[in-house]
């Protein structure tokens, strides 16, 4: 539904930091989004975390999901960043980490538009691999 270009055009991040490849689903009824993150060798963090044993920082994933909720809210409001709408990321609720992302897979991020109160917006979130829940 969004290639990588379009992407570009709702989220201010770029690389190495943008973290969402594809969106095929955006429900405007259900208030809710699903995109993807295709999980490389050649990202830049595996060069550290951890050279021996590749694995995805865990605030990384937290922001894919984020980046993620960010284009759903975007799309909601039907403003881009290159209109001066920007939003930031406050916290989460009940996180934990289930498994680990590791280079080749594909990770699935999830979002679905809760509440908003003022300028506060609130997403459920999570992050899969394999149909299996990483957060």
């Amino acid at each position: 539904m969004m290639d990588i270009n379009e992407i570009r055009e709702y989220l201010p991040h770029r690389y190495p930091f943008l973290l969402v490849d594809r969106v095929t689903d955006l429900d405007f009824e259900a208030q809710s989004i699903r995109a993807y993150k295709n999980v490389s060798i050649n990202e830049p963090f595996f060069n550290g975390h951890f050279p021996a044993h590749p694995i995805m920082p865990g605030v990384l994933i937290i922001e894919a999901m984020a980046q993620a909720a960010g284009i759903l809210g975007f799309k909601m409001l039907d403003a881009k960043p290159a209109d001066g709408t920007l939003y930031y990321f406050v916290g989460s609720d009940k996180l934990r980490f289930r498994q680990p992302v590791l280079p080749g897979d594909q990770l699935v991020l999830e979002a679905k538009f809760l509440s908003r109160k003022s300028m506060i917006w609130k997403f459920e979130c999570r992050a899969l691999v394999d149909g299996k829940p990483v957060c």
